[in-house]
């Protein structure tokens, strides 16, 4: 591997509120903490797999006939005038 190519990872910790874990990434942050020993730099999200509505089950479903029924149902009248 050449040396000087690839970016230096870093450990970090990733803040979703109140979950945390650790892992690597190329960011740096001014806020730090110590775990094990190891200095992480603490890198807060807005969203994440602990509050994404995707991942939680809170999502909700919109359109429950479909849309292709739904306009046929809408525009059913305007074609029996043109006949």
């Amino acid at each position: 591997m050449k040396q000087k190519t690839h970016p230096v990872n870093n450990p970090v910790l990733f803040v979703d509120g109140e979950h945390e874990w650790q892992g690597i990434s190329t960011m740096k942050t001014n806020e730090t903490r110590v775990i094990n020993g190891i200095e992480h730099y603490v890198v807060h999200v807005d969203i994440s797999a602990f509050s994404h509505p995707f991942y939680t089950g809170q999502k909700r479903i919109v359109d429950t006939a479909g849309r292709v029924e739904k306009f046929m149902r809408r525009y059913a009248g305007q074609q029996q005038g043109k006949k």
